[in-house]
């Protein structure tokens, strides 16, 4: 069976950090693309940040960049994501995904495999 689980969630103070990872198991993902995504009660899925196969490309929502880095091991099957100067507005349950598909990926639509979620909690 297919999983993807996400662990290092949590309550954090404004400006501090956490660094979320998703350990993918049942099949190799060394070939996917994965990413994370974050959602808040009421408002859609919206992209965060991905990372191609082989970790050479990574891409950003605007409003994570150079807070927040992307990383992949494909010996471990996991993908990480540290998270740093952390704000309220980015208090969520993040999400990891993966796709055989950069593009589905990006897209956020029809993607092969979902987490269950970690929630990330920001205090003012």
């Amino acid at each position: 069976q297919v999983q993807l689980v996400e662990s290092g969630g949590g309550l954090v103070q404004a400006g501090g950090s956490l660094r979320l990872a998703c350990v993918a198991s049942g099949r190799s993902f060394v070939t996917y693309a994965m990413g994370w995504f974050r959602q808040v009660p009421g408002k859609e899925r919206e992209f965060v940040a991905l990372s191609n196969w082989s970790a050479a490309h990574t891409e950003y929502a605007d409003v994570v960049k150079g807070r927040f880095t992307i990383s992949k091991d494909n010996a471990k099957n996991t993908v990480y994501l540290q998270m740093s100067s952390l704000q309220p507005e980015d208090t969520a349950v993040y999400y990891c995904a993966a796709d055989q598909s950069l593009q589905t990926l990006r897209a956020g639509a029809y993607i092969d495999y979902w987490g269950q979620g970690t929630q990330v909690t920001v205090s003012s």
